[in-house]
């Protein structure tokens, strides 16, 4: 093993690299973004693993008293949240109306077990340097050790029970839902089928290297590599084709419109403008597209391409531009004087601050203080 050490680390390296550049595209593309940002993050997350392990077998790295402390509180394996950002990244690629909830967003609390060693560390370097922690023989990094090796099984557990889900979540997936819905669907089980071999090659390293006799004698004998190297390719493959797959998705949506009639554009339009603007229907942070079609009893995939086609906006970008105009109007009212901008978009259906914020930006091209302080002078 040691004869291709050089090689596999440089696969790891390029695996990493690439899956940084990739990660970047995806995150910052323009239009459906929240599957390709989850999607990306998940690579992003894989890569900085692989560079981990890449500067760990550096001799440079890993003798230099600097270089330790920063791998000791610098966060670069961060496995618990992979599984969540796949399971909600299939949901998002299936359904464009899908958004991330406050009760989903608990779904990726259990990072914890990633971050333990990490504030371990820091919380030790602040007692030392400030005298609360003793010169004593603590043993820190015996403990960090050991605790990561038993974290794996955890972290295991978790991504198997999320490609699960995922797996019955596509299961009940309809060709002809939306557009390219198949190819979505097969892109998705694709990718779950690769991630579950790789998830049982980390079983088969796994079970003796959590057996205390034999973890020291596996890494000796093969490292990381067995984990790693697939790790590196699968980042390669999932960044690669998953880039591939949104843009194709992108054009075809681009070329192959929905073609409505005249009389079922018209009526779609009105239905959405009376439960916008009459019902306000948007004061409801849960709203979606299935809760819309089935409030004005109009088809999804119409709705969605009535939104999108025909007013140039996402779902999401549609309902919050009226969020957005209900905000403008209620912080003006001197009864909203005691409430906080946080307060008055909660009212006005965002259930998030920063969604919120990052909304109005790009609505008005302006921060909500310089909305208020512009209004406050012309009155």
């Amino acid at each position: 093993m040691h004869n291709f050490s050089g090689f596999f680390n440089v696969i790891i390296l390029l695996g990493a690299v690439q899956g940084f550049i990739i990660s970047s595209l995806l995150f910052f593309s323009k239009g459906n973004r929240l599957p390709n940002r989850l999607l990306g993050l998940f690579i992003f997350l894989i890569s900085l693993a692989c560079l981990n392990t890449y500067l760990f077998n550096q001799s440079w790295y890993a003798s230099g008293s600097t270089f330790q402390i920063l791998a000791a509180v610098m966060p670069m394996v961060i496995v618990m949240p992979l599984g969540p950002l796949l399971f909600f990244y299939t949901k998002a690629s299936l359904d464009p109306s899908f958004k991330l909830s406050k009760k989903d967003k608990t779904y990726f609390y259990p990072v914890i077990i990633d971050l333990l060693p990490y504030l371990t560390a820091i919380l030790f370097i602040i007692g030392r340097l400030t005298g609360l922690i003793g010169n004593h023989n603590w043993r820190l990094g015996y403990f960090i050790d050991t605790y990561n090796v038993y974290s794996d099984i955890p972290r295991w557990i978790s991504l198997t029970y999320y490609l699960v889900l995922s797996f019955r979540y596509i299961s009940v997936g309809r060709k002809g839902e939306m557009p390219q819905l198949g190819r979505q669907l097969k892109w998705l089980r694709q990718c779950i089928s690769v991630l579950m071999a790789f998830q049982v090659i980390w079983l088969l390293y796994l079970i003796p290297y959590v057996i205390p006799k034999y973890t020291d004698k596996l890494l000796g004998a093969v490292d990381w590599y067995p984990i790693y190297v697939p790790l590196a390719v699968l980042s390669y493959w999932l960044g690669i084709k998953g880039y591939l797959v949104m843009k194709y998705r992108q054009v075809a949506l681009k070329s192959n419109p929905v073609k409505l009639p005249p009389a079922i554009l018209d009526q779609t339009i009105f239905a959405l403008k009376e439960a916008m603007e009459k019902d306000t229907v948007y004061l409801n942070p849960d709203l979606n597209l299935a809760m819309l079609s089935k409030y004005t009893n109009i088809p999804a995939k119409t709705i969605s391409a009535v939104v999108n086609q025909h007013l140039n906006k996402s779902f999401n970008e549609f309902v919050n531009e009226y969020r957005v105009e209900a905000f403008k109007e209620r912080v003006q009212q001197p009864r909203m004087n005691s409430l906080t901008f946080a307060g008055i978009a909660s009212e006005c259906g965002f259930n998030s601050q920063a969604t919120f914020q990052r909304t109005f930006k790009q609505v008005t091209g302006l921060s909500p203080s310089e909305f208020k302080n512009q209004v406050l002078q012309i009155n």
